[in-house]
């Protein structure tokens, strides 16, 4: 009799133990479930590691599997979806579990992360964010291979249209010689015409003081700064945008090199909005041409 209940303790024991494997690996999969249950098996099943790239998918009118972790408001389209880590961190874990068919981050980050997708076997798909034309190029590249062809020529044409409006309006007008500066917690680099916000400068009217260069972003030296004397100064706050701002406030007000700039002089310094001026291409572009063209021509627009 002890030995039969002994015996029947140790299948109880083992029961428990393969109930409890399976709750732990139910648990594990309920994100993934819960995702599969909400798509079509028809659907793309992707995922996008980078908010710009996420709103890219919404104006197409794709829907995702998954999105970035971030403090930056999502589309609604994707409200409930998992979050998939850093850009450059992602938890490849939960992007496993997901079962995407593809996975989309941006150029600028390829080196970071090309690595955890190739040793995970997931799908990457790297899209050109690094100026204007590359990221409607890719965007045509996207609706064509996913049957969005008239959504994405849609959001070419709304922006040639702007860009347009933008060289009527800037014609005739002095074209003021511009700094920008882009500021991380801790230091900052100066952004040529080859960056994003330089493409946007040039497309508003702007001369960059630092153009035609091969790279996007130069190491900052203050006396060169200085001797470029550009009319207008901009800074963009990236990482954490607070802490940056009031880095650069720090700078401007213990460095003294900086009281000799015209722009300081003239109170023509700016700090740009985040959320509108990436270090990559992205669809705020419009607005952020027109909040270009206020700073640009602000004296003209108070009279």
């Amino acid at each position: 009799m002890r030995k039969q209940a002994f015996i029947i303790s140790v299948i109880a024991i083992i029961s428990m133990m393969f109930m409890l494997i399976g709750c732990s690996s139910d648990d594990d999969q309920v994100t993934a479930d819960k995702v599969k249950e909400n798509n079509d098996p028809d659907d793309h099943q992707i995922i996008s590691t980078t908010v710009a790239v996420a709103e890219i998918m919404d104006a197409l009118e794709i829907d995702l599997i998954g999105v970035p972790t971030t403090y930056k408001d999502l589309p609604e389209r994707y409200d409930g979806l998992p979050d998939v880590g850093n850009a450059k961190s992602p938890d490849m874990e939960l992007i496993m579990s997901l079962q995407p068919k593809e996975v989309m981050s941006v150029t600028t980050i390829q080196y970071d992360t090309e690595e955890f997708f190739k040793q995970a076997d997931v799908n990457a798909r790297y899209v050109n964010l690094e100026s204007i034309d590359e990221m409607h190029e890719d965007i045509l590249a996207i609706g064509k291979e996913y049957d969005r062809e008239e959504q994405a020529e849609e959001i070419v044409q709304t922006f040639d249209d702007k860009v347009t409006e933008m060289e009527k309006k800037v014609e005739g007008k002095d074209k003021p010689e511009v700094l920008i500066l882009l500021g991380v917690p801790g230091s900052y680099l100066v952004g040529t015409d080859q960056s994003y916000i330089g493409d946007l400068v040039s497309k508003t009217g702007g001369i960059n003081v630092f153009s035609g260069e091969e790279v996007d972003f130069l190491a900052s030296n203050t006396e060169h700064l200085q001797q470029k004397n550009p009319d207008i100064i901009l800074r963009a706050a990236h990482g954490m945008p607070d802490e940056v701002v009031e880095m650069f406030d720090e700078e401007f007000k213990e460095n003294d090199i900086w009281k000799h700039f015209d722009a300081v002089k003239n109170d023509r310094v700016y700090d740009l909005e985040e959320t509108l001026f990436g270090t990559t291409g992205n669809l705020a572009a419009e607005e952020a041409l027109d909040v270009l063209y206020d700073i640009f021509y602000e004296e003209e627009l108070d009279n």
